[in-house]
């Protein structure tokens, strides 16, 4: 049974076309991944369907009484509510249904024995609901879910104003899987979740009765949980049934046969044209050639979609430092309150070295400790004296400038030209360098911040989470850019896929936490 119907939508934003007559149907209990590179139009689509947006052209329908539940990119969360408030708002609707079945029993009391009937009819189909989403279970299914996803180690009762991003996402992340809804719709959950609880997800996903649409950049992940495939490319939707890894075989057989379909036409068209052209004048060949011309007229000419531009990144080298970059000495993380135990460890010239360990440690805080940002609890860190630093954080540019205009204002003697080149090479178009830097994608926006650290030559590369919203192609190439640099690397990931195979060595915050883990 479809439970969303999709049919010819069309949307853009100004010239650029986003979707283009789309259709998209989602069955009962469909686990589907909805895949493309960086601004394809995933996220578009998610709030086409969950009305966010309203498309160009096209409609959508969802089927009666569905129950959805979205986590998008953007998700914000009230100050003053503790994590455990949040996470009881999963069953704010069926807080409302007992109330309407204690309702119906106060009625009870004084009605017609035809109304009485009636309303005994409406409380068991409440009781039946509520039975169903586990409502008199609430308590044991948020410690279920919160301990899965590392929630129950901060404490449930902590404000989740006091949050960090990762441990925000969790949250956010945690309410939607409790609200169970009959369609779950999630973007990139994995991004700020560790290896620990992107399993515990994967394995919940793997489990889920319902249907979901996942967007995720993460394949491993995608691939061991979803059975069906949407790729959106070139403004156009196309369905594939089965995992990612049978999409890319079936994506790859497609496209060799339209461009030998392509070349097979190319050469038709090219013998019918010559044929016209050195027999249209002759009277005894003319006929043949108008018709040969009407069949030219009348052929469905086939074309190729142009190549996507692949970004190309490269970081630029400063001059050399001492052999210890990086010096900490009895050195603890926090803020007011410690985070971990005394640490001491150094930072040698050339060695890559990524960080790892469960959200709310403080990797984050790890690297901007060690850059001077933030000061330390107690112990010290020192940098060598010729160290120049290219730091990647977490958090996007929500700036209203272009993205043309914000590498200008940080590198004024670039010329235009210049600019657009740095950012076409990180594989953004001309409408991603002229668009405000808030509307471009996750993944656009990484790239424009990888792009401001490439135009500055630097011996220690600090790059926190930066395969976040990155597409499979933009991930590859991020991660030979990174083993082909001559510095010095220090890097928080949660994919080992990433970083294992061009790191040098691996840390581990666990073991400096001084958190029950």
């Amino acid at each position: 049974m479809s439970i969303l119907n999709v049919e010819h939508v069309t949307h853009g934003f100004g010239a650029r076309q986003i979707l283009d007559d789309a259709s998209f149907r989602l069955l009962k209990g469909e686990h589907v991944g909805l895949v493309g590179a960086n601004g394809e139009g995933k996220s578009t689509f998610l709030n086409i369907i969950t009305g966010k947006l309203m498309p160009d052209e096209g409609k959508i329908e969802w089927c009666r009484h569905i129950t959805t539940g979205y986590l998008d990119q953007y998700s914000t969360l009230e100050k003053g509510k503790t994590i455990y408030d949040v996470l009881k708002d999963a069953f704010r609707h069926l807080s409302g249904l007992e109330q309407e079945m204690l309702e119906l029993y106060d009625k009870m009391s004084d009605c017609t024995e035809e109304e009485m009937n009636e309303m005994m009819e409406s409380v068991g189909e409440i009781q039946d609901i509520l039975e169903t989403n586990g409502y008199y279970t609430i308590d044991s299914r948020i410690s279920e879910y919160a301990n899965g996803l590392g929630l129950g180690e901060i404490g449930l009762d902590r404000d989740v104003s006091e949050l960090s991003g990762g441990q925000r996402a969790k949250v956010l992340l945690a309410k939607v899987l409790l609200e169970n809804p009959m369609i779950l719709i999630l973007d990139e959950p994995t991004n700020f979740l560790d290896e620990n609880h992107i399993n515990w997800l994967k394995n919940f996903l793997q489990n889920y009765s319902n249907a979901f649409i996942l967007v995720s950049h993460d394949i491993p992940f995608l691939n061991s949980v979803v059975n069906v495939i949407y790729h959106v490319e070139n403004a156009v939707l196309t369905r594939y049934t089965g995992d990612y890894e049978n999409f890319q075989r079936m994506y790859a057989l497609k496209k060799q046969q339209l461009e030998q379909a392509y070349e097979k036409q190319q050469k038709e068209i090219a013998n019918l044209q010559d044929f016209v052209a050195r027999n249209k004048a002759r009277a005894a060949t003319a006929n043949m050639a108008r018709s040969r011309q009407r069949k030219l007229d009348k052929m469905d000419v086939i074309t190729l979609a142009k190549e996507k531009i692949k970004p190309s990144f490269d970081f630029q080298s400063a001059r050399t430092t001492g052999k210890v970059v990086i010096d900490a000495e009895n050195l603890v993380l926090g803020y007011g309150e410690p985070l971990t135990r005394p640490m001491s460890f150094q930072v040698e010239r050339n060695k890559k070295i990524a960080i790892k360990g469960v959200n709310g440690l403080g990797k984050s805080t790890l690297l901007k400790t060690m850059l001077g940002i933030i000061p330390s609890v107690e112990g010290s860190v020192k940098l060598d004296q010729f160290t120049e630093i290219c730091y990647f954080e977490q958090e996007e540019i929500a700036s209203e400038k272009t993205a043309l205009q914000e590498i200008w204002d940080e590198y004024p003697s670039m010329t235009n030209a210049e600019v657009r080149a740095a950012l076409a090479r990180c594989g953004l178009t001309t409408e991603h360098i002229t668009s405000q830097v808030r509307v471009l994608s996750g993944g656009e926006n990484a790239k424009v911040r990888l792009c401001k650290l490439m135009l500055r030559p630097c011996n220690l590369l600090v790059l926190d989470e930066p395969t976040n919203h990155l597409d499979t192609d933009a991930k590859e190439e991020l991660k030979r850019a990174v083993a082909a640099y001559r510095g010095t690397v220090v890097l928080v990931s949660h994919e080992p896929e990433f970083y294992m195979d061009i790191v040098t060595d691996v840390w581990n915050l666990e073991e400096w936490t001084t958190k029950v883990i």
